[in-house]
């Protein structure tokens, strides 16, 4: 078996490597090379930076092309860039502004892992021929007994198994993540070390097509008129202030705000799109002891059922696990937390884990009670 796990030599296991341009793609491909694999590039453009937010760039788009490009020269492998963006477009960015319009927070990477990455380049690597896809993402694809499983990096600071939780068993058999037992440090020598013009490059930081965090610009951009001023209600029923759109808050969120309550920190603990409603409170008030989750993908063996499974969730990416029980019942999944956690937000990732092995996840439900309330 060779290290992708294939009954054949390196020379004669075509991989694709997904490279974005930045140093932990450019790594893989290199190391994938460097064990005699048969490799080939492919960059995504997923968008026209200039017409989500006026600046050009930043990843998959610019700069980062040309350096994949450059990459892919010295390692003396085939590099092909694909014109996406109208997938992307339509499968992350516009979802990204419906999301944000309905009171939710979304997260444009997993719809891009899910919707473009792990979907469309997936049939495209098995086109060319491909017998695996080979990522930058830091996470380990492990071979369990009943096939193979995901589980968190070994670098718990690097971890992404938050973000890939929506990949599919059946993409996970194609899938291969070399990194997911590397520190970022050691990933950052080995490219110095093989001479790659990226080793010193920066890490994205933001999402890729709103590089100045500026979200609710991007979203007046994609919806022109759809923000509408409303209420900022205190829990009590109290009005305390206006907003210029509820695209400008989170749950949770506590700067701001531009309102007072007798000296008292308010939170956000809730978007009411209907109304325009953005609902502050204490920080008691953000308390969630338990939650729905819809969309559910589950990637362990053994169906979850109405008893219910003791696991770990995160319900932010940067939250750490918190014990819970899973259930699932008449169509509905729900997770009872051990104990109560803050700022849970509408269209964030509840991920589901035993241990270091991801389970599954799925999106975080508004809560309708609430909402009525």
């Amino acid at each position: 078996m060779n290290s992708l796990g294939f009954d054949r030599a390196p020379a004669e296991t075509r991989v694709v490597v997904a490279m974005s341009g930045g140093v932990d793609s450019s790594v893989v491909a290199a190391l994938l090379k460097g064990e005699g694999y048969d490799v080939v590039g492919i960059t995504l453009q997923l968008y026209d930076h200039g017409a989500a937010v006026g600046r050009k760039g930043a990843c998959c788009a610019g700069q980062d092309i040309h350096d994949a490009r450059r990459v892919a020269d010295r390692l003396g492998i085939p590099h092909y860039v694909l014109d996406y963006e109208s997938r992307f477009r339509s499968a992350v960015m516009e979802d990204f502004a419906e999301t944000y319009l309905a009171g939710e927070t979304p997260i444009p990477c997993v719809r891009c892992n899910q919707r473009v990455k792990f979907r469309d380049l997936l049939d495209t690597a098995r086109d060319l021929g491909a017998a695996a896809l080979a990522t930058g993402h830091y996470v380990r694809r492990m071979m369990g007994g009943e096939g193979p499983e995901l589980h968190r990096a070994v670098d718990p600071v690097r971890d992404q198994s938050y973000f890939l939780f929506a990949t599919t068993a059946e993409q996970l058999d194609f899938l291969r993540f070399p990194l997911g037992d590397k520190p970022k440090a050691e990933t950052r020598a080995l490219a110095e070390r093989l001479g790659l013009a990226v080793a010193a490059k920066p890490d994205s930081q933001d999402i890729c097509f709103v590089p100045t965090g500026g979200y609710a610009r991007v979203v007046e951009k994609l919806r022109p008129g759809a923000v509408e001023p409303g209420d900022i209600v205190h829990v009590d029923g109290r009005v305390l202030g206006r907003h210029d759109g509820i695209i400008n808050y989170t749950v949770g969120q506590r700067r701001g705000l531009r309102v007072a309550d007798d000296g008292t920190p308010l939170y956000v603990v809730r978007l009411d799109p209907t109304s325009r409603r953005v609902v502050v409170g204490p920080k008691a008030a953000l308390a969630t002891g338990s939650l729905t989750v819809r969309d559910l993908n589950w990637l362990a063996r053994e169906p979850l059922g109405p008893e219910g499974r003791p696991v770990t969730v995160k319900l932010r990416s940067a939250s750490p696990p918190a014990p819970a029980r899973i259930f699932a019942a008449d169509g509905t999944v729900r997770v009872q937390l051990t104990q109560p956690q803050f700022g849970v937000a509408p269209g964030q990732a509840c991920v589901v884990y035993d241990g270091d092995r991801v389970l599954g996840g799925g999106w975080i439900a508004r809560d309708q009670a609430a909402l009525a309330a």
